[in-house]
């Protein structure tokens, strides 16, 4: 049975284009939570007034991969000690948060930031129960898939990429 991780480090376009590349995730979706404002869209949350974060929902089969495996992937490819910010990107809208739907997601969030805090020193992600979960609009679908050449696909989310291949490759669909 297929469950649901939401995450947010920074832009959801990286985080789209990494776990759209896991084996034993089905679908990857852009959008939005942690906010107050019903069905935000991109300009009202680039705004850093709705609470939003810039999310990826996650759908995966944890005979696969686990969801202490996504946390794995989340807390290599981006900085959870940035508060509000992934490089140049800046705003709430951008922090790095964890989004869970059940006790045991809670947990393991908190084990994830207990096994890297050695690696990364004070991490700030935010983890917090799931509200809603609100898609982004569709041109924010498949980002980095449909746009790989643009300074910012090559400058922020390719390094991540190579990042992820490079660091979980026998976890890559390409291994299949």
């Amino acid at each position: 049975m297929a469950e649901t991780a939401i995450l947010g480090g920074g832009c959801f376009w990286c985080l789209e284009a990494a776990y759209d590349e896991l084996r034993g995730v089905s679908r990857v979706r852009s959008g939005y939570a942690g906010g107050d404002l019903p069905n935000p869209t991109y300009k009202q949350v680039c705004t850093g007034e709705t609470g939003h974060a810039e999310v990826v929902e996650v759908i995966f089969d944890p005979a696969v991969i686990s969801y202490p495996d996504l946390l794995k992937v989340f807390f290599t490819i981006h900085d959870p000690t940035q508060l509000n910010r992934q490089g140049a990107d800046v705003g709430t809208q951008y922090r790095s948060a964890i989004f869970y739907n059940s006790p045991a997601q809670k947990v393991a969030a908190e084990a994830a930031i207990a096994d890297f805090t050695p690696v990364w020193g004070k991490i700030v992600t935010q983890v917090a129960p799931l509200e809603t979960f609100y898609p982004a609009e569709k041109e924010h679908e498949d980002y980095f898939a449909r746009n790989p050449w643009s300074g910012y696909c090559q400058a922020v989310i390719a390094p991540k990429i190579a990042k992820l291949r490079n660091m979980f490759r026998d976890r890559l669909k390409s291994q299949d």
